[in-house]
């Protein structure tokens, strides 16, 4: 979208047109006239000025510009109106040096201020002054009337516009993202038979590179290589082109290209008063051909506003300059194809033996390392040295420097971390010192592929250089140890973010809290994120409604104290969200609902759930049916199967359609009421709506029969599971055993684990609980403590040879060692592995209480007696 011009209409500029010139003010003798300047436009459109004395009218000119700086557009007003009266014939000179401060500004509507004065005073304006104004448009967003600027001038002679109009245009069409505005002007381009130069290229790979048309980039690289020879510049904006389309392959090719280039020693760059780098040789434009020709696709055809294609009988290949025809393929390629040295860097190389034996990619072929190729690899900046002086070098390596960059950021965006440790490489090989920047995309790589540790490694590498990270550095590196659960390094990491809103590592490190059961850390990040005035997204109250809307520690029920600070704090978050405007997701409702149903709070929770239903009535059904599934299942934990009931009739009743996570809660249900008939009947609903029973299914069926002592029909259920391949799993066999345990049947619970054992289903804690204190019921202490050891053995794992393999290990360090630090040491093994944790612990108790240590649990005579009995059972 373009705006419209507030002070200077572009109908006045159509009746200026129509207005003849009475006459043109003679001019005066340059001797005479002292203020007369001189500006040389090069193909850019850069203005470089000379004056040969200081004037009158340059010093109002001046004093304007000054005006405008301070934002004094008032005092720049009046000045302008006393450049007209300080001379009686005025030139369009008078006024360049406005023109040309609004345009570099921009100022669009100074300049249009300016226009109007000139043609009051009937100064003849010339073409540079034209260019001005039309740049200033272009770069201030009115694009709408630059192009018709553009459109009136081609009607007069004096005023034909030249190429860099309308390249100043298309640079305008870039940065408003018009394709609209870039269509016409290419249209009146091909219809004034303009020609392009290298900018008009450059403007064109800008539009490419916004409409995401990588097929676009290719075609204008194979236009622009048949008439231009490559330079530091040209091909810095190609490389930002393909990097920016995450075109790895072309973009590393093209990076290659201009290494060779610089070692050449025939590159050169400048730079302006400005600090903008540009190439020193002539921008001859190129003629318009019939047989070579930009054509803009149909927009009904394909939806592209730009499309630079080649003519009919042009090829979609590349020449290379070794002869070789290579189609540029954008996706699959592996990247071991891009790490061999480029050909024309071998020729440039084998060029200046004499000079040095330069050595470009030392280690590029060592594969992975743990510095990523930084402390093994020598930087070899001799070449450079050699080849230019000091002073050239430097631009040289600049520019360079930013290409490395950008296809090490593209590396990052594609998660390629192969490509990026070999560009890395490269780079300190060629003594280009890697900036922030380069560290922040080659880290953000690094974590994101290769993990947290090594992305810790190349940290310490950049610190060593001196080289503070970025807060994003820091935010990558803290969520990607939020990820792996390593609070600690994050929290220090998230400590030295100072002075920037980066909320998304605080996030992380609260979901990490989360994981971890660690409230009391979670305080201390909201009062980080309180100190640096971060604003809360909705993110953030999804994890506070998990941390803390329930008081009580998991597996503990709620009473009337911990139920009265629940409410305050959900109250509390509630409140939050309101000031910060911030209105509830699933997901936040989701964990609101989930912690009034484990602190018990049935009333709220039905409450809450009216409050979901009206929220997200007008949502899919997907967010509605998972609300409800919350509930029913918290209703289920808390034993209220008829309040469950009426939830679910109701939720018929609604028409919201169960899934299959409805009806296995339901059928949960029927185990607290003991109808197998209505467990029954759930199960043939869930078949006619198109869900088959699971593990979980068939687990809920078996504790409705466990429940009323039929364990023959739950044995029978089990092994119609095993005939349909539904897998049963640790939670269906500890069904059995608690059942077994409460009733006394020692047989159930040794059929059972020997099942286990033949399935290769490790126990897990509660087995070993079960079984254990079944045998102590029953006075078979010995037989108990066998019993807990094998299982024990068999939490370790179910292969004897790994057994063996653990054994010196677990007996010296966890449990036979002595000392009141080996309980303490075993006891940290909780945070990774609670079942090792809790074998070891096991087996330490049974060996202290003097039975001996097996490292072979299928031998013992409890185990073999299981087996024997499987066998006969069978026969």
């Amino acid at each position: 979208m373009y705006r419209s011009l507030s002070r200077a209409h572009i109908r006045s500029v159509a009746d200026a047109f129509t207005r003849s010139k009475a006459h043109e003010k003679g001019r005066k003798d340059v001797a005479e006239r002292m203020e007369s300047s001189w500006t040389f436009l090069n193909s850019e459109g850069q203005s470089f000025f000379r004056l040969k004395g200081e004037s009158i009218i340059r010093s109002v000119q001046a004093q304007v510009v000054d005006a405008l700086r301070c934002g004094e557009r008032e005092r720049a007003s009046n000045l302008l109106s006393n450049v007209s009266t300080g001379s009686d014939s005025l030139r369009s000179d008078d006024f360049l040096y406005i023109l040309d401060y609004c345009a570099r500004s921009p100022d669009p509507l100074f300049v249009m201020e300016t226009w109007r004065i000139m043609e009051e005073k009937e100064v003849a304006i010339s073409r540079r002054c034209y260019f001005r104004i039309i740049r200033a448009l272009c770069k201030g967003g009115y694009v709408e009337e630059a192009f018709n600027w553009l459109n009136f001038l081609g009607g007069k002679h004096q005023t034909y516009p030249i190429l860099p109009m309308y390249n100043s245009l298309l640079n305008g069409c870039a940065q408003m993202q018009s394709m609209m505005h870039a269509s016409r002007c290419l249209d009146l381009m091909e219809e004034r038979m303009m020609g392009k130069s290298e900018v008009t290229y450059y403007e064109l790979l800008k539009l490419a590179v916004y409409q995401g048309n990588l097929s676009a980039v290719h075609e204008i690289w194979k236009e622009w290589a048949k008439y231009y020879s490559p330079s530091i510049i040209s091909l810095r904006k190609f490389i930002w082109s393909f990097a920016k389309l995450n075109d790895l392959v072309s973009a590393f090719d093209t990076l290659q290209q201009m290494v060779a280039l610089v070692f050449k020693g025939t590159a050169s760059i400048k730079q302006s008063a400005e600090g903008k780098f540009h190439f020193s040789r002539l921008d001859i434009p190129v003629p318009l051909n019939n047989a070579l020709e930009i054509r803009r696709c149909n927009i009904e055809e394909s939806g592209d506003y730009l499309a630079c294609s080649l003519s009919r009988d042009c090829s979609a290949r590349i020449e290379e300059p070794d002869g070789r025809n290579d189609y540029i393929n954008v996706s699959g390629i592996k990247t071991e194809a891009l790490f061999g040295v480029d050909k024309n860097l071998n020729r440039a190389v084998e060029a200046d033996k004499d000079s040095s034996c330069l050595q470009l990619f030392p280690g590029a072929n060592q594969g992975s390392n743990p510095g990523f190729g930084i402390e093994n690899s020598e930087p070899c900046t001799d070449g450079f040295i050699m080849l230019k002086g000091d002073t050239e070098i430097k631009p040289l390596m600049k520019v360079l420097r930013w290409s490395f960059n950008d296809v090490i950021h593209a590396c990052a965006q594609s998660k390629n971390a192969e490509l990026a440790e070999q560009v890395f490489i490269q780079m300190n090989n060629l003594g280009l010192k890697p900036s922030r920047h380069t560290y922040h995309s080659y880290i953000k790589v690094v974590v994101s592929e290769r993990g947290i540790t090594d992305g810790m490694k190349v940290l310490k590498e950049m610190t060593k250089r001196t080289l503070k990270p970025y807060n994003a550095t820091l935010a990558t590196l803290s969520m990607g140890c939020s990820k792996n659960l390593e609070l600690d390094l994050a929290e220090a990491l998230v400590d030295q973010i100072v002075g920037s809103a980066y909320l998304q590592p605080f996030n992380a490190l609260l979901a990490g809290c989360d994981v971890m059961d660690q409230p009391e850390r979670a305080v201390w990040v909201l009062a980080k994120m309180k100190q640096l005035k971060l604003q809360p997204d909705i993110r953030t109250y999804e994890l506070l409604f998990s941390l803390f809307g329930n008081v009580n520690a998991p597996y503990e029920k709620g009473n009337m104290l911990s139920k009265v600070d629940a409410a305050k704090r959900i109250k509390a978050i509630e409140l939050d969200m309101m000031k910060n405007e911030v209105q509830h997701s699933l997901l936040s409702m989701q964990n609101l609902l989930k912690a009034l149903g484990a602190e018990g709070m049935i009333r709220e929770l039905i409450q809450y759930l009216h409050v979901a239903e009206n929220q997200f009535c007008l949502t899919n059904t997907y967010a509605r049916t998972a609300i409800y599934n919350t509930v029913l299942h918290s209703l289920v934990e808390a034993n209220e199967s008829l309040m469950a009931i009426e939830v679910f009739k109701n939720m018929k009743y609604c028409g919201l359609p169960p899934d299959a996570v409805t009806y296995n809660i339901m059928i949960d249900c029927c185990s607290i009421i003991r109808c197998f008939k209505s467990a029954s009947a759930l199960v043939s609903m869930m078949l006619r709506a198109g869900f088959y029973p699971r593990t979980c299914t068939y687990t809920a069926l078996i504790k409705i029969l466990l429940v009323d002592g039929d364990f023959d029909e739950a044995l029978n259920l089990l092994d119609q599971a095993s005939l349909e391949r539904i897998p049963p799993d640790v939670l269906s066999f500890n069904t059995f055993l608690q059942e077994a345990r409460s009733k006394g049947r020692i047989d159930i619970i040794e059929h059972i684990v020997e099942r286990m054992h033949q399935e290769k289903i490790q126990p897990d804690p509660s087995t070993c609980s079960y079984v254990f204190s079944a045998y102590v019921a029953r006075g078979f202490l010995s037989t108990a403590t066998e019993a807990l050891q094998v299982l024990s053995m068999r939490m370790i794992s179910e292969d004897e040879n790994t057994l063996q393999e653990k054994r010196a290990y677990f007996e010296d360090d966890f449990i036979l060692a002595e000392g009141l630090d080996a309980e303490s040491r075993i006891l940290e093994l909780f945070k990774d592995d609670e079942n090792l944790a809790a074998a070891l612990l096991n087996i330490r108790w049974c060996a202290l209480v003097g039975f001996p240590v097996s490292w072979l649990p299928n031998e013992s005579v409890w185990a073999k007696r299981l087996s024997s009995y499987r066998l006969r059972r069978a026969c």
